[in-house]
């Protein structure tokens, strides 16, 4: 897949289908969008994915959100659906300020070669997001695209967005999280080497340490899967700070798994995050803390027996 970030200027030298997106979290809504480029790929088109960076809501003034899905983890997503081509196009204050109008002719049309293009029916571009589906349709004749407009997914009553599944992360739902995804919600990392805790109790772990823009759920233990080197693996997380035994605020992503004696220190791993078990909580004695930690790889072990993950 190639890659495409902070350039505004640039040219695609073959005819493309584009999505246009945040796609932050990639959830139901933008898994649609992507396979409309997708189903054109197999007509001869390149598949694009376009996207801001930083996102829109940053650069406009929500500096503090964090992210559904870090940068790290929108590529290596795209690049295993087979997309060709990822623009992570800059927003600053010139190319923000684009004539919505300029944007479609320059951007869209000559430099992007689009042929289709694909949105959410809540699309804005250009200078001060004046650009809508209204003006895309309007100009597609011309320019000689066509263009698909697509509705809210819907999850029951709810419109699927990174918004609600935002929410649901925080609150630590993450059955209604994967129905939001139509996937288990995930963290990225490199194992790395942390105080041997577990090792020297008989439960050896898994550390990593995410990115501090990553969105996590609540500080707790969670039935999670972990994937290494496109093996999956059944485990137990805990996302926190290990109270008992440290006196820091770092945050940590720590697993166990399951009937695994290997080593993967220095491999990147993803963890799912299935069931929200319990919240984090600070045991008197590292002896307490073995027992806690033995109840909850038995009740975990249950859960995947019992359980499809």
């Amino acid at each position: 897949m190639q890659i495409i970030e902070g350039k505004a200027e640039f040219q695609l030298n073959q005819r493309s289908a584009v999505a246009i997106g945040k796609f932050d979290g990639i959830h139901k809504g933008h898994l649609a969008l992507l396979d409309y480029i997708l189903a054109q790929k197999k007509k001869g088109l390149l598949s694009v994915v376009f996207t801001f960076h930083p996102p829109a809501s940053v650069f406009f003034g929500k500096a503090g959100e964090k992210e559904l899905t870090t940068i790290k983890e929108k590529r290596n997503f795209f690049k295993q659906l087979g997309i060709d081509v990822l623009i992570e196009f800059p927003l600053n204050k010139q190319t923000a300020a684009t004539p919505a109008e300029v944007f479609v002719r320059k951007i869209l049309t000559e430099q992007m070669k689009a042929g289709f293009i694909v949105a959410g029916t809540d699309l804005s571009f250009g200078d001060g997001g004046k650009g809508k589906k209204e003006l895309l349709e309007a100009m597609a004749e011309e320019m000689g695209y066509q263009v698909k407009l697509i509705d809210k997914v819907m999850l029951g009553e709810k419109e699927i967005s990174s918004t609600l599944v935002r929410e649901e992360v925080e609150k630590g739902n993450m059955e209604t999280v994967k129905a939001l995804l139509g996937r288990n919600y995930s963290v990225e990392g490199t194992v790395e080497e942390g105080k041997k805790l577990g090792r020297r109790l008989g439960m050896p772990t898994l550390n990593v340490y995410p990115p501090k823009d990553k969105l996590l759920p609540p500080k707790g233990v969670y039935y999670s899967g972990i994937i290494c080197e496109g093996k999956r693996y059944k485990g137990i997380t805990n996302i926190g700070c290990k109270p008992t035994v440290n006196d820091t605020n770092q945050i940590s992503v720590e697993s166990y798994l399951y009937d695994y004696a290997g080593d993967m220190y220095g491999k990147e791993i993803i963890t799912e995050l299935i069931h929200f078990k319990r919240s984090e909580k600070r045991f008197e004695t590292v002896e307490e803390l073995k027992k806690g930690m033995e109840a909850d790889i038995e009740e975990g072990r249950m859960f995947h027996i019992n359980s499809v993950g």
